[in-house]
């Protein structure tokens, strides 16, 4: 991960240098360093810093694994709902499902956008005929969502995650050069990385 290789370079750096040096804000980086400090690969001392923790070894095998890994690997199975389905039965799925974002697609199962609690919660608060919207009305819609290849690296969702300040990543077939929208395979969360990162960390000691 680039973060722990900053600090490798850097140590003992402050969480504000790390945010500078990768172009994001501090509160970006705060549930990521936590998580490196708990895992070991980090350790924090008061007005120092971050340096590499006891269990950070580039070249160990729980390393070499995580450089290794492929989305296609580790993506979950998305939350479809298509973009017909009223705001109202798209919050009862998001709590149904326990999921974070909502994939949004057309007649023809394609990928047409995404929805979020925050998109919820924004069309629904004072609007009492909000409830009979579609979410097509306020999805944000593809292209202009960041995704994800299953040939891409972990590392590199990881790192998308962190530059756009995003809890969730789709993951598609494969980008549609057609003006065709492309076919939604999975996705990968923030969460589903954590497990990930503390089972390799596991299995590392």
């Amino acid at each position: 991960m680039e973060l722990l290789e900053l600090v490798k370079k850097h140590s003992p750096v402050t969480g504000e240098q790390l945010a500078e040096y990768l172009g994001v804000s501090r509160p970006t980086l705060r549930s990521d360093l936590s998580l490196l400090v708990m895992l070991g690969m980090l350790d924090a001392k008061p007005k120092v810093g971050y340096f590499l923790g006891n269990a950070y070894k580039p070249n160990s095998e729980s390393m070499q694994r995580l450089s290794s890994l492929k989305v296609g690997e580790v993506q979950g199975v998305p939350v479809n709902i298509p973009d017909s389905l009223s705001v109202h039965d798209a919050v009862i799925t998001l709590f149904t499902e326990n999921a974070d974002t909502l994939i949004v697609v057309n007649e023809n199962k394609r990928f047409a956008g995404i929805v979020t609690p925050k998109d919820l919660l924004k069309i629904t608060l004072g609007n009492p005929s909000s409830a009979s919207i579609p979410v097509s009305m306020v999805m944000t819609r593809y292209p202009n969502i960041v995704t994800l290849l299953p040939s891409d690296s972990v590392h590199d969702a990881i790192m998308k995650m962190a530059a756009h300040q995003v809890d969730c990543l789709p993951v598609i077939a494969q980008r549609e050069e057609s003006g065709q929208d492309p076919e939604v395979v999975g996705w990968v969360s923030k969460s589903g990385i954590i497990t990930l990162l503390s089972d390799i960390a596991s299995v590392g000691e």
